[in-house]
Order: structure tokens, then C-alpha cells, then sequence
């Protein structure tokens, strides 16, 4: 790889020449996430040779990375010293998913409910603004964060703000212990149980109810203390799964490649629902494939059915999100965001304005419906 100095410089001047020209570019690391947003455009400005861990601190639960870093290999890092990115980010069954597509795109596992997003572990970064201007926020503590709080602000922009080009992430370490159940039940059960344990003393980690063949299954993930897990092991029952065995339906679940995934029609859109994770069973077009606890369902359906979605999601405080449109549907047929209210778009149209004057970063990737 050339010197971090070099590749920083080609990035600068690439960004100075489209601010300069209004030609638009398009930031991409390894591409595993193209298919989310509204569209692509622009020229190609690529990350990866922006690669190379900084430094890490494994004493200090910190790591700094260029952005255009190979997510894979960072995890091989953390796990080489025992830690982690507890909120399992998503590869999307790819190896070339990088740590600034990860911060950009903003998206977390099945651990997310327990231990929070993206942009929880985020304390710092530098970035490229629209007038070629390499900018450093944040820091490498927590206690660094003052202020309005600008590295989190990037965290789910898309690249829409800026160009990261460095990050600074705090790390966990690995749970001690682990055990996942299984239970034979309906939706209505599932988060009935959830919402109960939810507010009890139990090591609860992640969750994944869906139903198969008219049969519904509730797999449950506990992660801490041995003697916790132990404990709720013997007090929720269930079916004790092999965590040698299980591992991998969890990462199937974390990059959405379970079967119930698999089985969505060339006509179906594959939709994304975050609600309060006490909101009850929803009338949905298809039976949803439900994690988080309860505040993220999965939803198949076709695209006359797209508002009654939006809608649903909405009078349950939610919003809905079209996450991989139909294979047979040109990408800009159907509105992948939901609007937002007056006040925020002003307030999303003013970020964009000063980080990004001439508009060249990522133009419609993050268009809304209205």
C-alpha cells in the first residue's frame, strides 16, 4: 500500500476536483452494501487503498483504522486479543465490507437491542468535506465527546456529509459465556416473553422469532457471566442449542441469509420495520421474521403494499425502511426512506449545506418518500 500520506493527498484532490467541477462522486469501499439507499451516482471514489489499522490499544479498548480497512480483518484483531464489535455489524454474506462502510451505512446485528448501535462505539474520526478539507472530530474516550457531537453525526449518513477517512471505535471484550435456547411458539407468545424478560436481571444478548411451515420458533442468545447465564438457562427452560452449531444461523441472521430471507419472491421487496420493541403483533402483509426484542421486524412484501407498511410502522411510532428492493424493480421505482417532518428536512438540508456546498458527495442516496 502507498503511504498514508499519499493515499490521504489522491483523496483530497479527487474530492477538490469534483467540488471544483460539480461532477458528483460516488464513495465506495468494497461495495457489500450497494444495494441499500435510493441510488447510486457519481463518479467512483474507491477507499480501500485508504486501508491499515493506526493504532490499537487493546488495554484501552480502543482501535483507530483507516476507513477503507477490510471489516474482516479487524475483527480478527479484536478477536486475536479476546474483544469485539459487540453490536455485529453486517457483512452481507462478503468479505470486502469495510470499517467506513460499516459507520456510513450506520446498520448493527442482532445484538443491537442489548448492546447498542454504530454510533455508540464511535469516539472519533477525520473525514473529507465537500471543499476538500481534512477535519478531525471527536477523540479516542468517551470523555472526549462534547458538545454537538459531530463523529456520530456521520454514523448512518451514507457518505451524504462527507468522506471518512479514519476511525476511532471503542471495543468490548468477548462475553465469558454464552448459551442460545429455543422455544415452539406463536409471534404473540415471543414478545410477550420478551417484553417480560426484557425487564428482569437476565444476561439477554439477541433474539430471532420466525415461523416455517406454519411453525413458530423464538431462538433467544444469552451472553455474560457464566454463573448468569447458567442461571437463566435453568429459569427460562427451553431447548439448549450447540453454541458450536449455532454460531453460524446467528451470523446467517446478522447478514440476512436465513431461509426466511432466501424464500422472498423476484416480486417481493424485502422491508425494514424499527419500532418500540413493546409494540404488540402487527397485521402484516407476511408473517415477519422479528429481532431486537421485538423492535425490528422483517418484512416481505410486494409493492402495492408499501404504504399500508409505512403506515403500520407509523401509527405503532415507528418508521419503515425499503432495504433490498425486488429484483425485477428498477431502484428507482419505489421510495426506499420514509418523509421526513418539516423541521428535520430543514435541519438535514442546512448539514448538507455546510459540510457539503456543491453537493458531489453520494447526490440521492439518502432521497426520502414526498
Amino acid at each position: 500500500m502507498k503511504p498514508d500520506t499519499d493515499v490521504s493527498a489522491a483523496l483530497i484532490a479527487q474530492v477538490r476536483a469534483a467540488a471544483a467541477t460539480g461532477k458528483p462522486l460516488r464513495i465506495r469501499g468494497g461495495g457489500s452494501k450497494d444495494f441499500y439507499g435510493q441510488s447510486l451516482a457519481g463518479d467512483l471514489l474507491d477507499t480501500r487503498a485508504h486501508a491499515g489499522v493506526i493504532s490499537y490499544e487493546p488495554s484501552e479498548l480502543v482501535v483507530t483504522v483507516r476507513a477503507g480497512t477490510s471489516l474482516k480483518e479487524l475483527e480478527a484483531l479484536l478477536a486475536a486479543q479476546g474483544q469485539c464489535l459487540p453490536f455485529e455489524p453486517p457483512h452481507f454474506g462478503q468479505s470486502v465490507a469495510t470499517v467506513g462502510g460499516m459507520v456510513a451505512s450506520g446498520l448493527s446485528g442482532p445484538a443491537r437491542a442489548s448492546v447498542g448501535a454504530v454510533r455508540d462505539y464511535v469516539l472519533g474520526l477525520k473525514l473529507i468535506n465537500g471543499r476538500g478539507e481534512l477535519l478531525s472530530f471527536g477523540g479516542q474516550v468517551m470523555k472526549n465527546v462534547a458538545g454537538y457531537d459531530v463523529s456520530r453525526l456521520m454514523v448512518g449518513a451514507m457518505g451524504t456529509l462527507g468522506l471518512i477517512t479514519e476511525l476511532s471505535l471503542k471495543v468490548l471484550p468477548v462475553a465469558p459465556a454464552e448459551a442460545t435456547l429455543r422455544f415452539e411458539c406463536s409471534q404473540a407468545q415471543a414478545l410477550a416473553w420478551l417484553n417480560a424478560w426484557g425487564a428482569q436481571p437476565l444476561p439477554l444478548n439477541a433474539s430471532c422469532w420466525v415461523e416455517d411451515a406454519g411453525v413458530g420458533t423464538l431462538y433467544l442468545r444469552l451472553r455474560g457471566a457464566q454463573a448468569a447465564v447458567e442461571a437463566a438457562c435453568k429459569r427460562l427452560g427451553g431447548e439448549k442449542k450447540d453454541n458450536a452449531l449455532v454460531a453460524a444461523d446467528w451470523r446467517a441472521c446478522r447478514d440476512q441469509q436465513l431461509p426466511w430471507f432466501a424464500q422472498r419472491s423476484a416480486s417481493q421487496d424485502l422491508w425494514r420495520l424499527s419500532l418500540p420493541q413493546t409494540t404488540p403483533e402487527l397485521a402484516l402483509p407476511d408473517s415477519p421474521l422479528v429481532e431486537w426484542h421485538g423492535g425490528l421486524r422483517w418484512v416481505r412484501a410486494e409493492a402495492e403494499q408499501a404504504q399500508q407498511l409505512r403506515e403500520t410502522a407509523a401509527k405503532a411510532g415507528g418508521h419503515a425502511t425499503l432495504f433490498v428492493a425486488a429484483s425485477a424493480r428498477p431502484e428507482s421505482a419505489v421510495a426506499r426512506f420514509d418523509a421526513l417532518a418539516p423541521v428535520l428536512q430543514k435541519i438535514h438540508s442546512a448539514l448538507r449545506h455546510e459540510f457539503d456546498p456543491a453537493g458531489i458527495f453520494n447526490p440521492g442516496r439518502l432521497s426520502v418518500q414526498g
